[in-house]
């Protein structure tokens, strides 16, 4: 059968691979020239190496992820930098590091040997993840992570070293708004999972060579093509006039709203319409330094201090050129990840960045390695993402995969992942799609095909 997937991100572009594994012939339909969605490569004229829409962070519990890497043989150990888990401040006052032990307790050796909480802290932070654990990871469903905090005596030092950090990485949303339900979900499959889990896994090369590529060999892509009209029929699919059996819209929200809306109403058609609409979207800002001349980082990923007060914003800081094994003699590239990237239109994307850079040497100056200075900045690249995912708030209302339409299915990291809008959840929702249109073909033949007529009866001898 013909498959019509809407959308080339990471959701999408796993409903084609899963798609195509069932038989079926896929084609999907991208309206920009790049493949990846949110997470795509970008070519810049003064980098000699692709860079990314923004510098993305997995983890060893994204199990689909990696299966699906597997699939296409492409292999993880080669595209990302696997280590254990390890948060270490720029400036060397925090530091974090899960050792090679058995789970729950390399969690709890990194939590007692952590450097910058105190004493007073590091018991607070093991109290929360004791009670997350014995409530099986389950919170109101309208708190948000502030609440959580409060609720288990979070001292100052753990919540603006460690809980604030994670929690804008994991669902790029304050914790004063973000959903406690995601973020415990978030602590459970990491440091509450196995000890692989919390694995941090950094891409060695640019986030279209980590398997998308591979995936968009195996479908009909057609770049630069947008969806402009959806019809939905009881017998299939048509996008823009052309027929197919079954359709995967893997878009934002906003794009979904805007094509399912003029489709015949059906049965919670309506619902739908009204949680699409409901989603607000949080920005992402990533500022990449090609430097004049070599230089590294104690570590290929670091956190900054963020102080607002001071103009000082980002959360991480990543070594490019460590994380892609370059010769020592290249020039050093550098990207500072800002995550709820509102200070970048109050600031003003030059001004912005110069206040990054300050804030980095700054911050790398007081750290106990000693680093040389930082050299000069030869070229500079900021990228802002303004719906880099949607705010993560408690009680907030997302759609299944299947939609009224019954040939019709819904995928993309903002859809009932159980995650919030990270890599893992896109993948898990695009193959949670495909199952579920998959099913739906089959009981559509079933349903309509009529029965094989019988065969005669054999006379007697």
């Amino acid at each position: 059968m013909s498959i019509a997937v809407v959308g080339a991100g990471w959701a999408g572009l796993a409903a084609a691979l899963r798609l195509r594994d069932a038989g079926h012939r896929v084609t999907v339909y991208e309206a920009s020239r790049t493949m990846g969605g949110r997470a795509r490569r970008l070519d810049h004229p003064d980098f000699d190496h692709p860079l990314d829409n923004g510098q993305h962070i997995l983890l060893g519990a994204y199990a689909e992820t990696l299966a699906l890497m597997r699939r296409l043989d492409c292999d993880p150990g080669a595209g990302l930098l696997r280590s254990p888990l390890h948060l270490e401040s720029a400036d060397g006052a925090f530091r974090l590091h899960a050792p090679r032990l058995p789970a729950p307790l390399h969690a709890l050796a990194a939590l007692l040997r952590a450097r910058g909480l105190g004493h007073g802290g590091r018991r607070a932070v093991l109290r929360l993840m004791l009670g997350l654990r014995r409530t099986g990871w389950r919170v109101p469903a309208d708190w948000t992570v502030r609440d959580l905090l409060d609720r288990h005596g979070q001292p100052e030092a753990p919540r603006r070293l460690l809980w604030a950090p994670l929690c804008l990485a994991a669902l790029n949303t304050p914790p004063e708004s973000a959903s406690a339900g995601l973020f415990a979900c978030v602590l459970r499959d990491s440091l509450g999972g196995r000890r692989a889990a919390s694995d941090l896994l950094l891409p060695r090369v640019d986030l279209g060579a980590l398997w998308p590529e591979a995936a968009a060999h195996l479908c009909d892509l057609r770049l630069g093509c947008p969806a402009r009209k959806l019809e939905a029929g009881r017998d299939g699919i048509r996008i823009d006039g052309e027929s197919h059996a079954g359709a995967v819209l893997a878009v934002p929200p906003y794009a979904a709203a805007r094509l399912l809306r003029d489709l015949p109403a059906a049965d919670g058609s309506r619902e739908l319409l009204s949680m699409l609409q409901a989603y607000r979207y949080q920005p992402i800002a990533t500022l990449t330094l090609k430097l004049l001349g070599a230089w590294r980082l104690p570590r290929p990923m670091m956190m900054l201090n963020e102080d607002a007060s001071r103009g000082h914003h980002g959360q991480w800081l990543f070594d490019r050129s460590w994380l892609a094994g370059r010769d020592s003699d290249c020039e050093g590239e550098l990207a500072v990840v800002v995550s709820a990237a509102g200070a970048v239109r109050e600031a003003g994307r030059t001004g912005f960045g110069e206040g990054l850079v300050e804030q980095v040497r700054a911050q790398l100056a007081r750290h106990p390695a000693r680093l040389p200075p930082m050299p000069e900045v030869a070229a500079r690249a900021l990228v802002v993402e303004k719906r880099a995912t949607f705010s993560a708030v408690p009680g907030l209302a997302r759609p299944p995969a299947r939609t009224p339409w019954p040939r019709l299915v819904l995928a993309g990291d903002w859809t009932d992942t159980g995650y919030p809008g990270v890599l893992e959840g896109a993948v898990r929702s695009g193959l949670r799609a495909a199952r579920a249109l998959d099913d739906a073909l089959s009981a559509g033949r079933a349903r309509y095909t009529a029965p094989a007529p019988s065969a005669p009866a054999t006379p007697p001898g």
